[in-house]
């Protein structure tokens, strides 16, 4: 099994221990990738991407690496803390270059096949948005195996962390490894709200709605 994990930040804090305690508890081949530190520049909105070719993108080089990373991988895990209410704004960069992979425009089919982990830690509340930050790219990527946890550790450091909350965390970590491994390798394709979805873009690319690089690389996936 191969695990990509990527941190919202760059220090080893709880939220970072956490991430590593599923993927020991997974086992496996793991990439890991702190952000701002291995990826911190903003997307440009120049749109190229979009209209040319995400190669065309001015930090394309700088996101090789992870990027094969994520597409080799079996399990992604991306970890944040919450900072006001929202993942970190590494986090938040680093996936709002990645919108031309969307469903909507040039998914990669791999992604319909892979399994995510997604955490997010407070010391005080909105760890339900940042989740929802991070699914909304997996969704839109095409992940249809999402798992979520979330903790309120009313804590800034691994140390201030109660023995009660500890043991949780320590449960939820098993939990959700052994639902990953569980549905390790069983093949299973986009969800039906998906597959809804895919169906719609089908239809409006095979119209043409969409820029060429979109329309055709559908027709080149044999999907129109």
């Amino acid at each position: 099994m191969k695990i990509c994990m990527i941190h919202g930040q760059n220090h080893v804090g709880t939220t970072c221990r956490i991430g590593r305690g599923v993927a020991r508890a997974l086992g496996g081949e793991v990439t890991e990738f702190f952000l701002p530190r291995d990826f911190g520049d903003f997307c440009v909105g120049c749109g190229n991407c979009f209209t040319k070719s995400e190669d065309k993108c001015p930090h394309f080089q700088k996101l090789r690496t992870i990027t094969g990373a994520m597409d080799a991988a079996d399990v992604l895990i991306f970890t944040s803390p919450v900072y006001v209410y929202h993942v970190t704004g590494a986090m938040k960069a680093f996936l709002d270059h990645y919108g031309w992979q969307w469903l909507i425009h040039r998914p990669k089919p791999a992604y319909f096949h892979k399994q995510a982990v997604l955490i997010a830690t407070a010391a005080g509340g909105g760890t339900k948005s940042a989740l929802q930050d991070m699914t909304d790219s997996m969704y839109y990527w095409g992940v249809p195996r999402v798992y979520k946890m979330s903790f309120n550790v009313h804590a800034l450091t691994p140390g201030g962390v109660d023995d009660r909350t500890k043991k949780m965390i320590n449960r939820e970590i098993a939990r959700t490894a052994a639902r990953v491994r569980a549905d390790a390798g069983r093949g299973r394709g986009l969800t039906p709200k998906q597959r809804a979805l895919f169906e719609v873009m089908r239809k409006l690319h095979k119209k043409g709605v969409f820029p060429d690089i979109d329309n055709n690389y559908w027709r080149e996936q044999g999907w129109i």
